[in-house]
């Protein structure tokens, strides 16, 4: 078992009502075993078989330990183990090799994302004693753009492939958090202050997850794992070395599948994937529709957000409904769903699971103390899943917490609070009921509100943010900033939504701004964060137009123009949008491009991809393509 940074103080044990279970639960029995020894063991063992196929090139794990030797000796002493490493690469072979180099030398491996925010990415380095960045120098923060860099020989063909790719090292002072002793990888996650925390994770701790998968799934050589998942978010670790460990092939994802539905499908179908992992937005419109009869798709792991209702009887894959920190190792709990099962079609939503092996599930009170089964209560996870801890111990010190002294808790040192609101069941499985905080969900991914008023405060015209959510009808989220200027600024929202991309990743940037003299309060006199909601103004877009420009424009519409522009208002949150406005200048990210393009297809039957929409100069003009797509042909034209 991993140990803690901190050793917490145990809790007294409280005695529940008789004839109560408590509300603890323990997977199967688990023991961590290995991860980069079994990805060796199968170049040793199956040479010849594939482990990437990248578009029209397969490497074969041969090819790839190769390639991984040479990057991990181009590093040299320049890498030392238990340094952090800034990855800023997409899903690609390049990707792969560098994890697999990473894990080689014993450095720590920290995914950035491919175009990581030059402001985000400047505090996580004054923060975190980073060794140095692999990406594109083309991509990476000017602090690393300008200073020594090592070229490395990393693939740079195939899917999402760099153009070149150099370990960039900085004569600038570091930062003076390192990863602990024997973490394998480290993820940032929202943090409260305004700056995002890391969080270190053993190899053991990967391992036991990665187990896990490869019993439920099936997966084994012969068979093909995504890489989908966004490299900035933990579980494409969880896909990149179940494929590795399992002597099967990897298939790194083209950009466009997270944007479209039937992108995705097509490329699940066209690549013959029988495992995918991928986030719960991207999945839900597929559900709300005819499942493909023609994938081989076997096993598909979804998480990141609610799942709002079960697969329908016609989906042929099995889904796995699953829920986790993080801090847990990117998977806690699941729940298994099949299109035979009785509940199959239902509209509701099924619960995130019970405990993987090596996991211990507690549902607390607000003492920390085991609720009786059925009673809502906070989340705290235990067992061999549980992380090092952040990188700041005194955070580790207050997330990581000894447990009660229970007798069903007799080996357990240690649970980790989610923060968030379950219920469990009988059968030991849990329901999600929300957060306890004020970290939300956007798109699947975890934020913290206060990290997003942190960056907007970043900005001299700004005195002071607050940021709130608002959800529609079907339970989709989205941020609006409520900001007050200082004196005399005369902010463009736009130029302030444009500030904080710098510091935010796209989830966590608001669909709108609400510019506002002052803030409610509260009788505590703490700013009442649902009346501000309750206001429900009208959100100011980032172009300005009058209503009578709007609505001049929007007597003459065509019922085209009409749809996208009442979609497009809808999703985003602000009804002062025009048909001038450009959809990503307006707020639009990957997620709510789908969402609008899988309502023209509902509404018109006409199916429009996301580069059409990316490519359009302004929402008219996407609405002149589907007029143009809806209007029959002459025959002969």
């Amino acid at each position: 078992m991993t140990q803690p940074l901190t050793a917490p103080a145990p809790l007294p044990a409280t005695p529940l009502d008789a004839g109560t279970a408590p509300s603890v639960a323990h997977g199967p029995g688990a023991e961590p075993t290995a991860v980069l020894a079994r990805f060796e063991d199968w170049a040793g063992l199956a040479p010849q078989a594939p482990a990437v196929i990248d578009g029209a090139r397969v490497w074969t794990y041969q090819d790839l330990d190769a390639a991984a030797e040479q990057v991990a000796t181009a590093l040299g002493d320049r890498v030392r183990p238990g340094d952090l490493v800034g990855v800023c690469l997409d899903r690609s072979t390049a990707l792969v090799v560098t994890a697999v180099a990473l894990a080689r030398i014993g450095a720590v491996y920290l995914p950035l994302g491919p175009r990581p925010g030059e402001r985000r990415t400047q505090a996580v380095t004054e923060d975190l004693d980073v060794a140095c960045l692999i990406g594109d120098p083309g991509v990476l923060p000017e602090g690393h753009r300008t200073g020594e860099h090592l070229p490395l020989p990393l693939p740079t063909e195939g899917v999402n492939a760099p153009a070149a790719v150099v370990a960039a090292f900085t004569d600038s002072a570091r930062g003076t958090r390192r990863a602990p002793e024997g973490a394998l990888y480290a993820v940032l996650t929202s943090g409260s202050t305004g700056r995002p925390k890391a969080v270190a994770v053993a190899e053991a701790s990967l391992s036991v997850a990665l187990d896990w998968y490869r019993a439920e799934t099936g997966l084994a050589p012969g068979d093909r794992q995504s890489l989908l998942i966004g490299v900035a978010f933990d579980p494409h670790l969880l896909e990149l070395w179940a494929g590795l460990t399992s002597g099967a092939a990897l298939v790194p994802a083209p950009d466009d599948t997270r944007w479209d539905s039937h992108v995705l499908t097509d490329w699940w179908r066209d690549r013959a994937l029988t495992h995918a992992v991928a986030a719960t937005p991207t999945v839900e419109p597929l559900l709300d529709r005819p499942w493909p009869q023609d994938l081989q798709l076997r096993h598909l792991v979804v998480g990141g957000d609610r799942m709002r209702r079960r697969p329908g009887a016609d989906v042929t894959a099995t889904v796995h409904n699953a829920y986790g920190p993080a801090e847990a190792t990117v998977v806690t709990t699941t729940h298994t769903m099949r299109g035979t099962d009785p509940d199959a079609g239902e509209q509701a939503p099924p619960p995130i699971g019970t405990a993987l092996p090596g996991v211990t599930l507690v549902v607390t009170d607000d003492d920390g103390r085991p609720v009786p089964r059925g009673q809502d209560g906070e989340l705290r996870v235990g067992g061999h899943c549980l992380a090092l801890g952040y990188l700041d111990p005194e955070l580790t010190a207050r997330r990581f917490t000894a447990p009660p002294q229970e007798a069903e808790l007799p080996s357990v040192d240690r649970l980790y609070r989610t923060g968030d609101r379950v219920r469990m069941n009988a059968d030991g499985s849990l329901d999600f009921l929300g957060r306890l905080d004020d970290q939300v969900k956007i798109s699947g991914v975890r934020i913290e509100l206060a990290e997003v008023e942190a960056a907007f405060e970043q900005d001299p015209r700004v005195r002071s943010a607050v940021v709130t959510v608002q959800r529609d009808s079907s339970g989709h989220g989205r941020l609006v900033a409520h900001l007050r200027l200082t004196d005399g600024a005369g902010a463009v929202t736009g130029e302030l939504l444009d500030a904080v991309r710098a510091w935010l990743p796209e989830q966590a940037v608001p669909a709108a701004v609400r510019l506002v003299d002052g803030f409610p309060l509260d009788a505590n006199g703490k700013v009442d964060r649902p009346a501000l909601a309750a206001a429900v103004p009208a959100p100011v877009a980032p172009r300005t137009a009058t209503g009578d420009e709007h609505a001049d424009t929007e007597a003459a519409a065509t019922a085209a123009e009409r749809l996208v522009l009442a979609t497009v208002r809808d999703l985003l949150g602000r009804p002062g949008t025009g048909l001038g406005d450009n959809f990503t200048d307006a707020g639009g990210t990957s997620i709510i491009a789908a969402r609008l393009l899988a309502t023209v297809e509902r509404e018109t039957g006409v199916r429009l991809r996301a580069p059409e929409l990316l490519r359009s100069t302004d929402l008219r003009a996407f609405a002149a393509l589907l007029d143009q797509r809806r209007t029959p042909q002459p025959a002969g034209a």
